[in-house]
């Protein structure tokens, strides 16, 4: 799918391919000379990337990129976001190049960071409790599944990217540590310890500065990650002296994985050893990209392009954290809506704060639907250029389904109310009736819809749930509509149920139009919102729409 498609990529707007385009200009700029950049710019430009590629050796190796997770907890939504996020500007930088150059997208658990606190809920808390300081992969898992507490999130981190359908690489610190994979730009960070302490003492408070290393010795008797200076350097032997916890100074190699570095200089250390070209990372981490891009530059690397989303807040406007549990969960969300809406919300506008809060879920899963619709529609239309600006181009990577849902996902909760639906089998009943011969087997997206729609109301509409006697007005207007909709003929579609709604709010004297419609959601649903009223009483039915009036206009709503 994405064969073909980089002279339009050259122009497309959305944020993955501005970050792309970044992307790209940084490798022609480090891995060739101006002759080769301005040969590859030009072809790339042509839509030649393959041509590029096969003139220009240096474009053959892959461009990296890298998200990081701490194993200290489970994945969440900030994981699924960044590496969402990531995957966009990697599938555009694909089409960019009509994916002629090598990609790969590591996701990197620094699980040998030890273990400062012991993480509140989990059992075995006094055994978590003894092995305080050690690294997290070698930390016992408190609940006995696999060899170490970092194993078990590193497992729960795959299987959650896995579920996603992510295309990854995963790469464990302690591995790449005790391999050798980073011994080399160790032995320069040695070389250099002068130079990243020059860089790292000013950011730390007193106290910290006089006994910081950007080294962290494991104990060879203890096996924990010793926050502790570095007495002595020998940069012929490779080696650092320290004390150990009982006094005696002890000499270890910085390659092997007997020592870790701070996480800063890990950081940066990770970006030169693995030839990281794109991460990103969230607004509060803008300082220490630059300060891990200072230390990147000592260490003889270049940092990588990427950019600094913004953070989810909670109802209140505060930042969302794990420790908290405040806002809104990814396991929430996915009871309530499908990840491709999750999808959907990540990708838009990164960079504004937005609330992560249970409400947004039903908004962003009918925006995901209105933009799915446009893609297939204009396709189906024959648009003469790719829609690869449309979200969901970059939900699906480039390659967004066919079916789409005839019942948005605001229909479908007030149908679920309106019929108090407790089973799918419930809700398919009116579905089948709206959209002939459809089944939960040939229509699985609103299969599922119909599934979240229903936990939504059970969690969040049915508790909140409120109906309330009409005004006189109102009274009068309904019985309006009710007479009106008697008057339909019985294939009466929805825009035409539509415009007799709109007719008994104009001829009701209602102003704004939009109080009337409030009127309606308040008196026959329970609720101050709603979706196109026509459409849900096309799918409800006019006959149990006529129920529902009698019932409302009789009081036996406010009283049930």
């Amino acid at each position: 799918m994405l064969q073909g498609l980089s002279h339009s990529a050259q122009g497309a707007k959305s944020w993955p391919f501005e970050q792309a385009r970044a992307l790209l200009a940084r490798i022609l700029r480090l891995r060739l000379s101006d002759a080769e950049r301005d040969l590859a710019a030009t072809l790339i430009g042509a839509g030649k990337a393959d041509e590029a590629v096969a003139t220009l050796e240096p474009l053959q190796r892959s461009v990296i990129f890298e998200t990081g997770y701490g194993p200290s907890g489970l994945p969440h939504v900030g994981t699924f976001g960044e590496v969402a996020r990531t995957t966009m500007v990697r599938t555009a930088f694909r089409a960019l190049t009509n994916d002629a150059i090598p990609t790969r997208l590591i996701a990197f658990s620094d699980d040998m960071d030890g273990m400062r606190k012991v993480p509140p809920g989990l059992p075995n808390q006094e055994m978590l409790q003894e092995d305080l300081e050690k690294s997290l992969s070698v930390v016992r898992d408190p609940f006995g599944t696999h060899e170490s507490f970092a194993a078990h999130n590193n497992a729960r981190l795959r299987a959650f990217l896995d579920g996603f359908g992510f295309d990854y690489e995963f790469m464990s610190s302690t591995d790449a540590y005790r391999s050798g994979r980073f011994d080399a730009t160790l032995l320069v960070a040695l070389e250099r310890f002068d130079a990243i302490q020059k860089i790292m003492l000013p950011t730390l408070g007193e106290e910290r500065r006089a006994t910081y290393s950007p080294f962290l010795p494991v104990s060879p008797r203890t096996g924990k990650v010793l926050q502790v200076p570095t007495l002595e350097r020998h940069v012929d032997r490779g080696t650092i002296v320290f004390a150990d916890e009982d006094g005696e100074r002890v000499e270890v190699p910085v390659t092997g994985g007997h020592v870790k570095m701070q996480w800063k200089p890990d950081w940066a250390l990770r970006w030169v050893a693995l030839g990281v070209d794109y991460e990103m990372a969230g607004k509060d981490l803008i300082d220490s990209v630059k300060v891990s891009s200072q230390v990147c530059k000592v260490l003889g690397g270049t940092p990588p392009e990427g950019f600094n989303y913004e953070l989810f807040l909670d109802e209140g406007g505060q930042k969302i954290s794990k420790t908290k549990g405040n806002g809104f969960s990814m396991e929430e969300w996915l009871r309530y809506a499908t990840p491709e809406s999750l999808a959907y919300y990540m990708f838009q506008s990164p960079k504004s704060a937005k609330r992560l809060h249970f409400d947004v879920a039903p908004k962003a899963t009918d925006e995901y639907l209105q933009q799915l619709e446009s893609f297939n529609r204009k396709k189906a239309e024959g648009a003469n250029e790719p829609q690869i600006d449309n979200p969901v181009w970059h939900v699906h990577r480039g390659d967004p389904p066919v079916e789409g849902a005839a019942i948005s996902f605001a229909l479908m909760l007030n149908l679920v109310s309106a019929a108090n639906a407790s089973t799918k089998e419930i809700l398919w009943g009116f579905i089948s009736r709206y959209i002939p011969g459809a089944t939960p087997s040939d229509h699985p997206l609103l299969d599922r819809l119909a599934g979240y729609a229903i936990n939504y109301y059970e969690d969040f509409v049915k508790p909140a749930k409120t109906f309330r006697a009409p005004t006189d007005q109102e009274r009068a207007a309904i019985g309006d509509l009710a007479a009106r909709l008697r008057a339909l003929p019985a294939d009466a579609d929805a825009e035409a149920i539509q415009n007799e709604v709109f007719e008994a709010g104009k001829a009701g004297g209602f102003e704004p139009l939009r109080a009337w419609f409030t009127a309606l959601y308040e008196v026959l649903l329970g609720q101050s919102q709603g979706p196109r009223f026509g459409s849900f009483v096309a799918i409800f039915g006019v006959e149990r729409t006529l129920e529902l009036i009698d019932k409302a206009l009789a009081g036996d709503l406010v009283a049930g």
